[in-house]
């Protein structure tokens, strides 16, 4: 016998984060410990009060079977007003909100509901390495745009326009951006609307980050008329510390919707309703439990990444928002993979290389949140030590 698998799997690799962790595994097995700041995994559990729901909730013996394919109405409304009170975005519940497991789970059901093999899909250069694995395994072809720095990590639309755009049919897009930090605007997004409109193609706004280190919510669907070319994913693994639990969401107008509908209603069979119940309490949240968690945590843990960056001679832009911290490495290192190295094996210290995010970030490294005050004071410790030898 002679087996193969499909062709498709030719064109990605395994995620970087799944073979760096194994080989991270099997370092501490043999007796190192590793501080691993490459995750965006929030290291805190959700508020009391999501716990508590779900607890209840999982001893009611009713509550164990198939769920909808939409979600509870329940947790719709939930969502709904999430983005009227954070947002100022008005959503219909019934409609324009579909509740997925997890937001990369919904990369994958929008890629699948609009793409042809061979269509066009503009991927962000840095950006998350899932927006073009999942492109190459529908068999989409991917235009890589740059981001660069100077222009604060946004679309250089110029460069953008004279593209061969004619069979772009998605753009992917991720604000406040992950990796490197930075915040959309208004106007960016007035851009983004105007240039999916301009050329047919749906923009795609991957939108976690938002509330970490953040007080200025901004949503592609504030601006008028973006609904009609415009998907927004969102999730609740980093705002409402639940990575393990998978829940997000997209929203958009209702015939999209609709279409990536069919799509996850052939794959998954919904989620567990007392998560689900429970999800409606995290997004009930108070605006004290955000500032707690979201603002002051990530503001005391952000200084001493900041500390590790400066001892690592790497430079970075203090504005920057979200999980993480992106900087700059000093030019005596060929790319941010040798730095990192360095860094893993006589340190015992896990960052992760910018290359993983595209040939654009191959100069600059990113430092996760995710690790206690004790982790982070003892990463830089040990790379104090390092940049003394």
């Amino acid at each position: 016998m002679h087996i193969t698998p499909a062709t498709r799997l030719n064109a990605i690799s395994e995620y970087y984060f799944s073979t760096k962790l194994k080989e991270i595994a099997a370092m501490n097995a043999a007796g190192n410990q590793v501080i691993s700041l490459g995750i965006g995994s929030p290291d805190m559990p959700p508020s009391k009060e999501t716990i508590e729901v779900l607890t209840k909730a999982a001893t009611d013996p009713t509550a164990h079977g198939y769920q909808p394919y939409v979600g509870i109405p329940e947790l719709r409304q939930a969502f709904a007003d999430w983005y009227q009170k954070w947002f100022n975005v008005s959503l219909n519940a019934s409609s324009e909100i579909q509740p997925l497991i997890g937001s990369k789970e919904g990369i994958l059901h929008i890629s699948l509901a609009f793409l042809n093999p061979g269509d066009g899909v503009l991927v962000p250069n840095p950006g998350y390495p899932t927006y073009s694995s999942v492109s190459n395994l529908v068999q989409a072809k991917v235009l890589s745009y740059d981001l660069d720095e100077a222009n604060n990590w946004q679309p250089n639309f110029e460069a953008l326009e004279k593209m061969d755009l004619s069979q772009v049919k998605l753009m992917w897009v991720n604000y406040p951006n992950m990796p490197t930090g930075a915040s959309a605007t208004k106007e960016l997004f007035e851009k983004l609307v105007a240039f999916g409109r301009k050329h047919s193609i749906v923009i795609c706004n991957d939108n976690p980050y938002s509330f970490i280190l953040n007080n200025k919510h901004l949503s592609i669907l504030q601006i008028t008329g973006a609904k009609d070319i415009s998907i927004e994913l969102n999730s609740m693994s980093k705002s409402h510390n639940m990575p393990g639990w998978r829940m997000g969401m997209l929203a958009s107008n209702a015939q999209f919707v609709s279409w990536v509908l069919k799509v996850k209603s052939n794959i998954d069979s919904g989620q567990f309703k007392p998560m689900q119940l429970a999800a409606i309490a995290a997004l009930n949240n108070s605006d004290a439990w955000h500032e707690e968690m979201n603002i002051k945590l990530y503001r005391q843990r952000r200084n001493l990444a900041e500390e590790i960056l400066l001892t690592l001679g790497c430079t970075f832009d203090n504005n920057q928002v979200g999980l993480f911290l992106w900087g700059k490495i000093p030019d005596s290192y060929s790319d941010s993979g040798e730095l990192a190295d360095r860094v893993l094996y006589e340190a015992k210290v896990f960052l992760t290389p910018g290359f993983i995010f595209g040939d654009k970030g191959k100069r600059y490294i990113r430092l996760s949140l995710c690790a206690n005050e004790n982790m982070l004071i003892e990463a830089l410790k040990r790379i104090k030590v390092l940049s003394n030898n």
